[in-house]
């Protein structure tokens, strides 16, 4: 399965960046409003409409379900205009449906990319069991071993100890034994709510303050999440979660192992891999979307595995100038993207 590193003949980031901003300023209409629905669907449309026209030939290897269930952005769906190169796509045009129904900080809209046939995500569970790391501990981590041993490991590859050390972990009643344990060896803890992509991420921002994240969530965002680190220099150990016996016999039907541990070339190959998120609400790693009076103001974070190369992109969008591009090359017209207060048109 897995690659040797060779860059892919076109850089795709910026064409990447363009479609999270798109997905984040659609979602973001809907900051506080209470409708995770409607956000998560508004992201979703705006993702949908500005990958169609992105040079690429790519299959959804991480959608939002079955064909059947979610009818844009599907997982198998063809996406792209249909010319080299060939890719497989992760995405969650909303990483934080709840977080931006309620104008909490952290939502994003993301997106990740890699050759044809490297990103692999298990499609019988759930959830994995996950630890994530920045640039300073990779390699010194084993999702086998105890939280707190990985700790002592983490530690001491940052030259710290163990109580300068900053944890973040989903505030979920499946951990309380993960936290318990956390909190015993002196380190300290970050409940978060939602968004451990995010929260990935932010392991190998020092800025952010958080040096590891530990338990159990979504497997889609595993692969996401592993696709930034591998861009960062970071590390991501994951193992299956399956929720119930029936989970357990599907894994066990497909061949698959539960005590395997998938790390970063698992998940996402030893390929060319590209990361895109631009923020819907503010956060500590990205601003969110900021509206003024006929455009918005976005950031985003974009890197490349091969060059090893992270971006920052802070874009001011006029509304009235896209919209005037946008009729000029007769292009369809689009409701989910607030390029105005009326029908809104894209590049």
């Amino acid at each position: 399965m897995a690659a040797p590193e060779t860059p892919m003949e076109r850089n795709l980031a910026l064409e990447l960046v363009r479609v999270t901003e798109q997905a984040a300023m659609a979602a973001a209409r809907w900051m506080g409003r209470g409708d995770k629905i409607a956000a998560d669907k508004a992201a979703t449309d705006a993702m949908r409409f500005a990958l169609a026209s992105v040079d690429m030939e790519g299959i959804v290897v991480i959608g939002e379900g079955e064909k059947d269930e979610a009818p844009m952005l599907y997982n198998g769906e063809r996406i792209g205009n249909g010319n080299p190169p060939s890719v497989d796509i992760g995405v969650d045009p909303l990483e934080g449906t709840t977080l931006t129904s309620l104008g909490r900080p952290n939502a994003l809209s993301v997106i990740a990319l890699t050759e044809r046939g490297q990103m692999q995500c298990p499609k019988e569970i759930v959830y994995m069991n996950k630890i994530a790391v920045g640039p300073e501990a990779a390699g010194s981590i084993d999702i086998t071993a105890s939280p707190t041993q990985n700790l002592r490991w983490i530690a001491k590859a940052k030259r710290a100890e163990i109580p300068d050390l900053t944890v973040v972990i989903l505030e979920r009643d499946r951990h309380a034994d993960l936290i318990r344990e956390v909190r015993e060896s002196g380190a300290r803890v970050k409940l978060i709510t939602d968004g451990d992509v995010s929260a990935a991420i932010s392991t190998a921002m020092p800025e952010t303050g958080v040096d590891v994240l530990m338990g159990v969530g979504g497997a889609p965002e595993a692969v996401i999440s592993a696709a930034a680190l591998k861009c960062m220099g970071g590390e991501i150990q994951c193992q299956l979660w399956p929720r119930n016996d029936k989970e357990r016999q599907a894994c066990v039907d497909a061949g698959l192992d539960l005590s395997e541990v998938w790390d970063i070339p698992r998940l996402v190959g030893n390929g060319d891999t590209f990361f895109a998120a631009t923020g819907v609400t503010d956060g500590e790693m990205l601003q969110g979307v900021h509206y003024f009076g006929g455009g918005a103001t976005t950031e985003s974070l974009v890197m490349r595995s091969y060059s090893g190369t992270v971006r920052w992109i802070r874009a001011r969008h006029n509304f009235d100038q896209l919209n005037k591009l946008a009729a000029e090359s007769h292009r369809p017209s689009y409701e989910g993207v607030p390029y105005s207060a009326g029908r809104a048109r894209v590049r």
